[in-house]
């Protein structure tokens, strides 16, 4: 599937290089539902640098939707009100690391002599690699991965990556079939969803959004935008030429909203996903309680 990306960040040389780069590329947002064809991921870039009052590391950004919630950080049992040193402890703001180069080395341990492994940027449906922070360290950062199995962790360097802060947060309750947007602590959008079957469940955890795309048939199965999420499939290792990865995307069946309809992925409105798409960036937390 030839895809395009759609810069609303990038200026001047930068945004016609990686237009070109993109343009050329052939990448699968494959998802535990499938993967729509013929899909133009939207880049989603982070706004005007806003230093964070009395950080003793690198100044962060606000990427595009404001500051960060008060449970940003945490997981699925936790509020997000850390230790200090904690990444989102101070106002609970959700700190986003993008990728400065062409891929992040992660290390097993901070101060590790060699990474384990190395995630590529863009990922592999185009995007910006972006990781949700989950602890800071001094030059170090504890990252949640989109790797398998879900909740898995590592460390990078603060040098290889940029912050960004996010005050928006997805929450998802599986079992009530209901979706919660929150910003600052305060709910700003909510709605209904449609979760996995019984034999493909949508799994419980603390996720984040990693690529943004838009199908080209509003009206197909992934109706308005898909977000991809950084978990899978507990169940299917392999899914239409993709790995089992999760999403949040629209429908064409809203009918089916309220039940279990899916092959693990979040379905909602197109009404909804649409309102996510124009304000949620990447590195977003998405919390699922099952």
């Amino acid at each position: 599937m030839r895809l395009s990306m759609i810069d609303r960040s990038a200026r001047g040389p930068a945004r016609a290089v990686a237009a070109a780069l993109l343009a050329a590329a052939v990448a699968a947002c494959a998802t535990a539902c499938g993967a729509p064809g013929n899909a133009d991921p939207v880049r989603r870039g982070a706004g005007p640098a806003i230093p964070e009052t009395g950080a003793g590391g690198p100044a962060v950004r606000d990427p595009g939707g404001g500051a960060a919630n008060g449970s940003g950080e945490g997981s699925a049992a936790g509020s997000g009100d850390g230790p200090a040193g904690t990444a989102g402890a101070r106002g609970g703001d959700a700190l986003i690391a993008t990728a400065r180069g062409a891929s992040v080395p992660v290390f097993a341990e901070k101060g590790a002599a060699a990474p384990r492994r190395s995630l590529a940027s863009p990922n592999e449906a185009g995007a910006p690699r972006v990781l949700l922070v989950r602890e800071t360290a001094g030059a170090w950062l504890r990252v949640l991965l989109p790797v398998r199995p879900n909740g898995s962790t590592g460390w990078v360097r603060a040098a290889d990556v940029t912050l960004s802060r996010t005050a928006y947060r997805v929450e998802i309750d599986a079992k009530g079939f209901r979706f919660t947007v929150r910003h600052g602590g305060r709910a700003v959008r909510s709605g209904k969803v449609a979760t996995g079957e019984g034999g493909t469940p949508t799994p419980g955890g603390l996720f984040y959004l990693t690529e943004l795309v838009r199908p080209a048939d509003r009206d197909g199965v992934y109706g308005a935008y898909a977000f991809g999420l950084s978990g899978f499939s507990p169940v299917l290792k392999s899914f239409a030429g993709g790995p089992g990865q999760l999403a949040i995307h629209g429908t064409n069946r809203s009918g089916a909203l309220g039940s279990r309809a899916s092959h693990g992925c979040v379905r909602v409105s197109n009404t909804d996903i649409t309102w996510m798409a124009e304000r949620l960036p990447l590195g977003t937390p998405v919390l699922i309680t099952t």
